[in-house]
């Protein structure tokens, strides 16, 4: 099969005929052989009988039903375990993402050699204070951080090498990292392409502004794990160490002010407390990397590497 388009959704029950037509127009243009995963997060309309409607008229739409809501990054995930297709390509079900970029998309991980294509919406139709200027921004963080040069993370329109999808697990809210855990799986040729962003043309976006917090804090730890989850001691045990070297220092310094100034209560004074805080907090955390480690240690999966077999070796 040469395309697997997997949509999450969720209250889109207006739009999935009109989507669906388009991307088999698209389909039947180009030859492709090709499914499409519709996967419902839990919708309280009436999108899940629209979707078993839309299987028996074309057998190439498939469906996943949530009996709640669990949000895009569990539908993608399920989608994403479902697809048999060569390309992966994923789209929002809300008619913004045009599949007239299917055959464009699909090219260049077939043709160029992308691992995945991420679509860069250049030109929006959304509210430039409560969403362009905060997506910037994040976009700008996340680029600058991981080392990946894209324009648009958050983008639904993307195009993956199957063994991609299939070697990523996504959770939470980290559809938004979805560059970022490809890259930490070893994909490094990873590529962007403008893509038409259209006017919402039903409903209303299912996304507040709690996203920008929650995709920033996503961030810091898809980073921390993609760093430190196989060796937790490097990060704990280096901070818990350096911090109890500070504390360890400010007594040694207050232990030698007492024996010079006889005097002089130490505990009167705020650096003893800090020195004594500075040798608790250094413990707890090494204490944290070395129970990390064990965890680690004694995990299933501590020796997982992805291996690609080459046929004839």
């Amino acid at each position: 099969m040469n395309i697997s388009i997997v949509v999450p959704l969720f209250n889109e029950e207006e739009s999935l005929p009109e989507l669906c037509a388009w991307i088999e127009r698209v389909m039947q243009e180009n030859g492709y052989t090709y499914e499409v995963i519709l996967v419902d997060d839990g919708s309280t309309d009436e999108s899940w009988a629209v979707i078993e409607s839309l299987h028996r008229n074309n057998g190439h739409i498939k469906g996943i039903k949530f009996q709640r809501n669990y949000g895009k990054s569990a539908a993608l995930n399920e989608g994403f375990r479902a697809a048999q297709g060569k390309v992966v390509i994923t789209m929002d079900a809300d008619l913004q993402d045009s599949p007239d970029e299917i055959p464009e998309l699909y090219n260049m991980i077939e043709r160029d050699g992308y691992d995945m294509v991420s679509g860069w919406k250049k030109v929006r139709y959304d509210n430039a204070f409560t969403k362009n200027l905060p997506s910037r921004l994040f976009n700008g963080v996340t680029s600058k951080m991981t080392g990946i040069k894209l324009h648009d993370f958050n983008c639904g329109l993307k195009s993956y090498k199957q063994k991609v999808v299939k070697s990523i697990e996504i959770y939470g809210e980290m559809h938004r990292q979805i560059p970022v855990l490809a890259k930490w799986a070893g994909f490094r040729k990873i590529g962007e392409k403008v893509v038409v962003h259209q006017k919402r043309k039903y409903g209303v976006s299912k996304f507040g502004f709690e996203r920008f917090v929650n995709g920033f804090l996503d961030l810091a730890s898809v980073m921390f794990v993609g760093r430190f989850g196989k060796r937790p001691m490097h990060f704990f045990g280096f901070w818990g160490s350096v911090i109890s070297f500070i504390g360890l220092c400010i007594w040694i310094y207050l232990g030698v002010m007492k024996i010079v100034f006889a005097k002089v209560n130490m505990t009167d004074r705020p650096i003893f407390y800090i020195g004594l805080i500075s040798i608790v907090v250094g413990v707890q955390l090494f204490l944290a990397g070395f129970l990390g480690e064990l965890i680690t240690r004694n995990a299933a999966d501590r020796n997982f590497y992805l291996i690609e077999k080459k046929e004839g070796l």
